[in-house]
């Protein structure tokens, strides 16, 4: 998640105690310069999903935001859950749970970002799980559009379906799935 550092300029006519850095065509100064927050990330610095052992999870949500079904923010909620293979945990585990969170961070699902709550990886023996989180299953709009822009950014190809289910659903499932709310 690492950008890249503006390149120095030498041979500039500034003093000597203060640099230029080179953007595009412009020369703007350091000391103007600000390291963008998320160059050092925490994601840098944990182990990746695919080395958790089973029964391990990970997840991220917004502020005030428990990452349980009880929670008030994601009770009328669902999920859009990407169920792996075991196979899959090699070639795509990490990078879909990174496309993941790029998509949270960066707020990726326009007029709708608010109705995100967090997401969530499972690591799982049978096969590992992530899952985007909403406040509201009853709004058919802000989902689908989700699930659409999420998709697309993990690159699953079109012919392969993705589900969302309610909280409430997966809450009283009598067996071992739970029936889609939408697809996409």
């Amino acid at each position: 998640m690492a950008t890249a550092e503006p390149e120095t300029i030498s041979n500039c006519t500034n003093s000597e105690d203060e640099k230029a850095v080179a953007t595009g065509e412009e020369v703007v100064s350091t000391e103007h310069y600000i390291k963008h927050p998320l160059q050092n990330s925490l994601y840098n610095h944990i182990q990746l999903s695919s080395n958790l052992m089973s029964g391990c999870d990970y997840s991220l949500f917004k502020d005030w935001i428990e990452p349980m079904w009880e929670d008030e923010r994601n009770k009328q909620g669902g999920r859009w859950l990407i169920t792996l293979t075991k196979q899959q945990r090699r070639s795509d585990l990490d990078k879909f749970w990174l496309e993941t969170l790029l998509c949270l961070v960066g707020e990726a699902f326009d007029d709708h970002s608010d109705d995100v709550c967090g997401a969530v990886v499972n690591i799982r023996t049978k096969g590992d799980k992530i899952s985007i989180w909403t406040t509201d299953y009853e709004n058919k709009d802000a989902i689908t559009h989700i699930g659409q822009v999420y998709k697309e950014r993990l690159g699953v190809p079109q012919k392969v379906i993705i589900g969302y289910q309610s909280h409430a659903d997966t809450a009283t499932k009598s067996g071992s799935t739970t029936k889609n709310t939408f697809v996409v």
